[in-house]
């Protein structure tokens, strides 16, 4: 299919040029090119604000969601103008690499032009990639249960962050879950990052445990919402704060307040509602910037369970090193049932 020639766009003071602009990106939806890149920069200082000097994965869709698509961890080494902006990234392999630092709207716009869709920003800033300020929950609706099991899950984890002295800022997945973010001081590491979570897991699993659970193997999950601990773990990352996704909809992961929360589905953010909406009530994520928490409580609570109910640290992802304290990785059918 034919596409009309490309154009310029200023970004701040860059000039961004847009190609292939009539080329279909969502082919369900008929959105083009043109219409993602129009997206991101009319949601370009709320997004910016809460992705600004994060390293940032990239998932690219050069053809739209029905051609090939691939997860760009490290920033392209040729062919990218001189004002992108990288920084220097672990991964839990102890390899390093280059990547995308999104610092300014134009970074957002090029990727835009390179086939992003969906933006996955760490949840560290440049200066210390190695201590996260950005605590994630990941409320993820196993089968059987949908967005709104989340939903309410969600109000009881703003129960226990309170309990524990922290602020949560909500937003949609995208898709069936929910996300919550809490801004910590960049003092503890990834393995403390992710211990908070753990136990913060468990204190929630323990107040509706028909409802909630913290098992990482499937088998054992049941129709429950998972409290996702390992999008804690380094180089783990979800759907950036006004980041589309990758389905024929064009949702967006979107903030809301928690009254919001219990009212709204998915589906009623995508691509075109979602810049109306900032017009209209702003962002949500406004003020998480305001009043940095600790995570002292939530590693209190970690000792008091290894303490009191000999409960440790719990399963990685299958691609990490074996992890110091992490219980055995092994699906418990195969354990219970060895070949």
């Amino acid at each position: 299919m034919a596409t009309s020639k490309g154009e310029t766009f200023d970004v701040g003071n860059r000039s961004v040029r847009l190609s292939s602009p009539d080329k279909v990106y969502f082919p369900q939806a008929g959105y083009t090119k043109r219409d993602v890149f129009e997206y991101y920069l009319a949601v370009m200082e709320p997004m910016l604000r809460a992705m600004r000097d994060r390293p940032t994965m990239l998932q690219r869709f050069p053809d739209g969601l029905d051609g090939e698509t691939f997860y760009q961890k490290r920033a392209p080494v040729k062919g990218i103008p001189d004002w992108l902006a990288t920084t220097k990234i672990m991964f839990p392999s102890g390899r390093t690499a280059e990547a995308l630092c999104v610092r300014e709207g134009a970074h957002i716009a090029w990727a835009a032009q390179m086939g992003a869709i969906v933006f996955h920003p760490w949840p560290v800033r440049a200066d210390d990639t190695d201590k996260p300020d950005e605590l994630r929950v990941d409320l993820d609706p196993q089968p059987g249960t949908d967005f709104a099991d989340a939903a309410r899950v969600a109000g009881l984890a703003r129960e226990v962050l309170a309990e524990a002295g922290l602020t949560g800022y909500p937003k949609t997945s995208g898709g069936r879950g929910v996300h919550i973010y809490v801004r910590i001081r960049p003092e503890w590491s990834f393995v403390d990052a992710r211990h908070a979570v753990i136990a913060f897991a468990r204190a929630l699993e323990r107040r509706d445990p028909d409802r909630i659970t913290t098992s990482w193997w499937k088998e054992e999950r049941g129709e429950k919402v998972f409290i996702d601990y390992n999008q804690m773990a380094r180089d783990r990352t979800i759907a950036g704060a006004y980041s589309l996704r990758a389905n024929q909809r064009a949702t967006v992961s979107t903030p809301v307040t928690w009254d919001e929360l219990t009212q709204v589905e998915p589906d009623d953010f995508d691509l075109r509602t979602v810049p109306a909406r900032l017009a209209t009530v702003g962002d949500p994520f406004a003020t998480m910037d305001d009043d940095p928490h600790d995570l002292t409580t939530l590693l209190e609570w970690y000792e008091r369970d290894q303490r009191d109910h000999d409960l440790g640290d719990l399963p990685y992802p299958p691609e990490y090193p074996k992890m110091p304290g992490e219980p055995m990785r092994v699906q418990p059918s195969k354990a219970r049932n060895p070949e």
